[in-house]
C-alpha cells in the first residue's frame, strides 16, 4: 500500500486554493486558569489569537476558514454564554469570506443546539450539525457532528441524550462519567465530554463518499473529535471513531482527517494511508503567541502552514519533510517573533512502519 495515499510533495506549485484553520478558542471573560491536567489556559487572550488569525487570513486572501469547534469555554458564566458566543462570532465575521463551523463540547455546555446552530450559520431542520461543501470541483469537505449521540446539548429527554447515557452506563462504571479512572486502553474514550456519530449520519457519510468517488473528488474530513488513536490522547477520541473510519476506508477518496479537541495536537497516518492532523488549541497559547494556520490544496497534495506554540517536530523527521521560515543563524525574540513551519510527507519513508503518536 502506498503510504502517500495520493499526497505528494507539492512545493513550488501554485495551490488550487488556500483556507484558514483554527480550533478550541474557548474564550471567556474570566481570569486565566488551568485544565484538570494543570495546563495553563488563557481565556481572554484566546480572543486576541482569533483576531490575529483573521487579520492574517485576510492579508493572505484565503478562500474560506474552518473553525474546529469550542469557541466559548465551559467555565464561561452561563449568564454570559450568549454574549460571549456573539463576541467570538463577531470576530469570525470580520473574515472576508465564508467561515464553516462545527460544534464542540464547550459550545454545548454554553448553549443548547437550537440556539447555538443559527449563531454558527449551521442551518438544520433537526438540529444536527453535519454537512458538506465543495469549494472547487476537485475537492469536497465533510463536516461531521461528533455530538450527534451525546449527553450534552440535547434536551434531557431527547432520544440521543438517552442513547448516550445508556452507552456511557454500559462502558464507564464511574459515577463521574467524565472520569476515566479504571478504564483501560481505548476504553478511556468513553467519557461524557466526548460523543458519537449516529446511524443516520454514518449512512449519510457513506452516500457522500460514494458521490465524491463518482466525481473523482478528494475529500477532507473534519470533526471536532479526533478519529485516530495515534494522533490523539485516547481520552479525546470520538466514541465510535472506528465505525466512522470503517466507512471512510471503504473508499479511497478521503485524504486527510482534521480535528481539534485534543489541545496538544497530533499527527498520524493510518494503515490505509489516510492522514490525521489534530490542531493545537488557541486557548492554551501563552500571551503574544498563536495557534492557527492555513492549508494549501493542490491537485495531488495538501500542505499545512502553522503559526503555533510548543510544537516539537523532532520525532517526525523520518516521516515528514519540515521547513521553517527561519534564516540560518537567526535569533528569535520570545513573545515578539513568529515562525512558520511547513511540512509534507516524505514519500521515501517505508510503508508499514508505525508512526509516532504525538507532535
Amino acid at each position: 500500500m502506498n503510504y502517500s495515499n495520493g499526497l505528494v510533495n507539492a512545493r513550488g506549485k501554485q495551490p488550487l486554493l488556500s483556507f484558514g484553520v483554527i480550533s478550541d478558542v474557548q474564550y471567556a471573560d474570566i481570569p486565566d486558569g488551568r485544565s484538570f491536567l494543570g495546563i495553563p489556559r488563557y481565556y481572554r487572550h484566546s480572543l486576541l489569537v482569533l483576531q490575529r488569525a483573521v487579520e492574517k487570513w485576510n492579508e493572505q486572501k484565503l478562500k474560506f476558514v474552518i473553525n474546529f469547534g469550542d469557541i466559548v469555554d465551559g467555565f464561561c458564566p452561563k449568564d454570559q454564554s450568549l454574549t460571549a458566543t456573539k463576541k467570538v462570532m463577531d470576530e469570525f465575521n470580520l473574515f472576508d469570506g465564508p467561515v464553516y463551523h462545527m460544534i464542540g463540547n464547550h459550545c454545548l455546555y454554553n448553549l443548547p443546539r437550537e440556539n447555538l446552530l443559527p449563531l454558527l450559520n449551521i442551518h438544520s431542520s433537526n438540529n444536527l450539525a453535519y454537512y458538506d461543501f465543495s469549494p472547487i470541483p476537485e475537492y469536497r469537505f465533510i463536516i461531521l457532528d461528533g455530538y450527534d449521540i451525546s449527553a450534552i446539548g440535547w434536551p434531557k429527554d431527547h432520544p440521543n441524550t438517552l442513547k448516550a447515557l445508556h452507552f456511557l452506563e454500559e462502558r464507564n462504571p464511574n459515577s463521574d462519567k467524565n472520569s476515566p479512572n479504571g478504564l483501560v486502553g481505548l476504553e478511556r474514550r468513553f467519557l461524557m465530554f466526548n460523543g458519537a456519530v449516529g446511524k443516520e449520519q454514518l449512512e449519510w457519510l457513506d452516500r457522500v463518499l460514494q458521490d465524491a468517488t463518482k466525481l473523482n473528488q478528494k475529500v477532507v474530513l473534519c470533526c471536532h473529535l479526533p478519529l485516530d488513536p495515534n494522533a490523539s490522547s485516547t481520552e479525546a477520541l470520538l466514541w465510535n471513531y472506528d465505525e466512522v473510519m470503517d466507512v471512510v476506508h471503504r473508499y479511497n477518496c478521503v485524504k486527510v482527517c482534521l480535528s481539534g479537541h485534543a489541545h496538544k495536537g497530533g499527527y498520524s497516518i493510518d494503515s490505509y494511508g489516510v492522514h490525521h492532523r489534530v490542531l493545537e488549541a488557541a486557548l492554551e497559547c501563552p500571551p503574544s503567541t498563536n495557534a492557527f494556520g492555513y492549508i494549501d490544496l493542490f491537485h495531488d497534495s495538501l500542505l499545512l502552514s502553522v503559526t503555533s506554540y510548543g510544537v516539537n517536530f523532532s520525532s517526525l523527521q523520518q516521516t515528514l519533510i519540515v521547513t521553517a521560515s527561519l534564516e540560518p543563524g537567526q535569533v528569535l525574540k520570545a513573545g515578539e517573533d513568529q515562525i512558520t513551519l511547513t511540512w509534507s510527507l516524505n514519500t521515501t519513508f517505508a510503508a508499514g512502519i508505525d508512526l509516532p503518536t504525538k507532535l
